[in-house]
């Protein structure tokens, strides 16, 4: 018996081997006859493959290595590369229309250079001086910059009004909200820089002179990117920090280095966004410090026009204060900016009209002192200044929490206005104010910025100008459409316009930046790539082969279905009619992870990019997946399930 019982036992073995031999020989036949699913190369990988030409061995300030958009995003820059026989400091002149158009920069001192040149002017023949000492003797060279004309779609002003007496020589960085560049105008109205890929949100500069701008990649609709670039004016990524959450419209340096960022917060099943803030370590890309508003604020109080339970506070700035660690956001959708304790995340005030707040929060409400006060509605931008003023832009939308009160958008105007607050007393005391004087022609229904420059010298920007029929419009432009957009940002100083530039389109943000930063360098070398998008929720598993597959036909086709594979991702694209089931299937290993598509249009109500939307007509909506790495690895066969039919789309990708 015990014989017989072995001999099953082997027999039984052989035959397991034997099936798992089967089962290996058709998944590997399965996968030969797949093809892979190319690998979209990232920015960060492209530019490490730009800078094989970076060579400054052989080359000479007479004869020296020019590379024009030397990393193929930034067309007005290049890099000058060149070696000296002594450590020189050579200082760069970028030739302008007048002085304050003319920039110049002292390098520090090296054998080998490499100077990026900033602020040419397209489609010309930029001249650039390069002086240095050398050996006792004056070395000065001219070197000839031909640049590419702009794109045929970029924004150009309408009207420029400059005191330059008033004025120094920086620029306006504007970063778009529908059509347009992330880039910078002179005081002349001249471009003088610009990114040819999508750079949105915020553009400020780090303490290090690098500027932070958004990914291109979206992570969510209809415009939460994956995260920041700390970039150069070359275009040169030193770091990519990706996010679960994503990031929109702000973020802010904290004095540790660390950056405070406006995210959101997928995955914690309360079906909402922009009610989330996170602490993100510069160093290791982790998340150290979570602020979720719903733990703050009740979802349900102090309503405007464009609440929505999906998107009830939306987040449009954050501000750290050292000075009271805390921090302040702007909650468009309460008319209420928000004032937070950094350590414990208890609610230290309110501001804005009670209104429609219940009793228990009437407390963290200011009244008002003084003459000629206002309220703040549907404001953005909200800072704390150094005299601990709150500085804000008031969209001014409605200008009341009560319907039959409201005033009409060609009635209406718009304002950076500051607030002096007593939080001891809570009171709160409007000390200035700019844009009511305008009127209707300044009203901003969405977006919009200020900013500090100094004491009595600011930047009022209202960037989303809206007009429908030749009416000015309350709602922004991707929403209730346009036929005109307007643009008008106005510099300050002591009550005086000395600045003005009024653009045909629609602005989130300006910065008043410096052309070159003291104490940036140029590096090149591998940019770091800190933080993760996180793991992707799979909708069930299954075990088991997939049997009855189809291969791809008409229907298939007539979705308009496109697979990209990203660095660190899969993209799955296509259109579909609401009611439609939708399946992303990976199969490996005789096991499916199994992604559902949803196919819905979310409720906007502030839509502040109309740069990305989700189309709709009578073929459906157009929807896209993101299927994150972390967490696979390996080959997976890729499968669309469409209706309960499932179709191999002889493609696999690869983790």
């Amino acid at each position: 018996m015990k014989k017989r019982k072995k001999c099953f036992i082997l027999i039984g073995i052989i035959l397991f081997l034997i099936i798992l031999a089967l089962v290996l020989f058709f998944l590997n036949k399965q996968s030969t006859n797949q093809k892979a699913l190319a690998t979209t190369k990232s920015l960060v990988t492209l530019q490490r493959e730009y800078e094989k030409d970076f060579k400054t061995e052989g080359y000479t300030i007479d004869d020296p290595n020019v590379i024009l958009d030397p990393y193929h995003i930034s067309p007005l820059t290049a890099l000058v590369l060149f070696e000296t026989e002594e450590e020189v400091t050579p200082t760069v002149t970028i030739e302008g229309k007048d002085d304050l158009t003319t920039y110049t920069h002292t390098f520090e001192a090296s054998k080998i250079h490499q100077l990026p040149i900033y602020g040419l002017y397209p489609d010309q023949e930029n001249e650039v001086r390069i002086k240095y000492e050398e050996n006792g003797e004056t070395i000065e060279k001219t070197i000839t910059i031909q640049t590419d004309p702009l794109p045929d779609d970029f924004i150009l002003p309408t009207s420029v009004t400059a005191e330059k007496d008033s004025l120094n020589n920086d620029l306006y960085f504007f970063t778009p909200s529908s059509k347009g560049y992330t880039c910078a105008y002179d005081v002349n109205g001249d471009v003088r820089w610009y990114l040819t890929n999508y750079a949105l949100w915020d553009n400020a500069r780090l303490e290090n002179g690098h500027m932070l701008i958004s990914t291109e990649r979206l992570i969510n609709s209809p415009y939460y990117m994956t995260g920041l670039y700390e970039i150069d004016l070359l275009g040169k990524i030193y770091v990519e920090y990706s996010l679960p959450g994503g990031y929109h419209h702000d973020y802010d340096e904290l004095p540790n280095g660390n950056l405070l960022v406006a995210s959101d917060n997928f995955d914690s099943g309360a079906g909402t966004v922009e009610d989330y803030v996170v602490e993100l370590d510069r160093k290791t890309g982790n998340i150290v410090k979570t602020f979720d508003i719903k733990d703050v604020l009740p979802m349900d109080e102090g309503k405007s026009e464009n609440w929505s339970e999906y998107d009830w506070f939306h987040n449009n700035s954050v501000w750290y204060d050292e000075k009271t660690n805390s921090i302040t956001l702007s909650g468009r959708h309460q008319d209420a900016v928000i004032n937070i304790d950094y350590d414990t995340k208890k609610l230290n005030w309110i501001l804005g009209d009670p209104t429609n707040w219940s009793e228990e929060y009437q407390k963290y409400f200011f009244t008002p002192v003084g003459d000629n006060f206002e309220w703040q509605w549907s404001q953005h931008a909200a800072m704390i200044t150094p005299e601990g003023y709150v500085f804000l832009f008031d969209n001014g939308n409605n200008k009341s929490k009560i319907e039959s009160d409201y005033v009409k958008a060609e009635d209406s105007y718009s304002r950076g206005v500051m607030y002096k607050i007593d939080t001891d007393n809570m009171t709160i005391e409007q000390v200035w104010e700019y844009g009511k004087e305008r009127g209707s022609e300044f009203y901003s229904p969405y977006i919009s910025d200020v900013d500090y420059l100094g004491e009595n010298h600011y930047i009022v920007h209202s960037g989303g100008i809206v007009y429908v029929d030749g009416k000015n419009s309350n709602q922004p432009a991707g929403l209730g459409g346009a036929d005109r957009l307007v643009s008008d940002t106005v510099e300050l100083l002591d009550d005086e316009a000395i600045f003005e530039i009024i653009l045909p389109t629609n602005n989130y943000r300006v910065e008043k930046l410096s052309l070159y930063q003291e104490g940036e360098t140029f590096q090149t070398g591998k940019a770091k790539r800190l933080g993760t998008l996180g793991k992707t929720k799979v909708t069930k598993q299954k075990i088991g082969p997939i049997l009855g597959a189809k291969v791809i036909d008409e229907t298939y086709e007539s979705h308009n279905i496109s697979w990209t594979k990203e660095e660190d991702r899969l993209v799955f694209t296509g259109q579909f009619l609401r009611e439609t089931d939708i399946n992303v299937i990976l199969y490996k290993d005789l096991s499916s992870k199994i992604y559902n598509v949803p196919i819905s249009k979310r409720p906007y109500t502030a839509l502040c990019l109309d740069i990305f939307t989700e189309e709709e007509n009578e073929n459906g909506i157009v929807v896209t997946k993101y299927i994150n790495q972390e967490g696979l690895s390996g080959n997976y066969s890729i499968y669309l399930e469409i209706d309960g039919t499932i179709y191999n789309t002889g493609e696999y990708i690869t983790f």
